[in-house]
């Protein structure tokens, strides 16, 4: 069941890893694998878990951390008008 807002960020982070990947994949010139989305996703439920079971400072520390390798590794480009 989805309780606390650990729950929602990562679902919400997870999902948004979701769409990157699947926006990457039918790319024409591939940029990355999926090998590379292992990290951030392996982080979200690391993220959840820790801040489910009362580690608030190292589930946000490790929610921090997987955003940061979101936008150091992956490189997510917002779209420009």
């Amino acid at each position: 069941m989805m309780e606390t807002v650990y729950d929602w960020i990562s679902l919400l982070v997870f999902s948004g890893l979701v769409v990157l990947f699947l926006q990457r994949s039918t790319a024409d010139e591939q940029v990355d694998t999926i090998w590379h989305y292992a990290p951030p996703s392996i982080g979200c439920a690391v993220c959840n878990w820790l801040g489910n079971n009362g580690h608030d400072v190292f589930a946000v520390a490790v929610l921090v951390a997987s955003l940061a390798y979101i936008f150091l590794v992956l490189k997510p480009v917002l779209p420009t008008r």
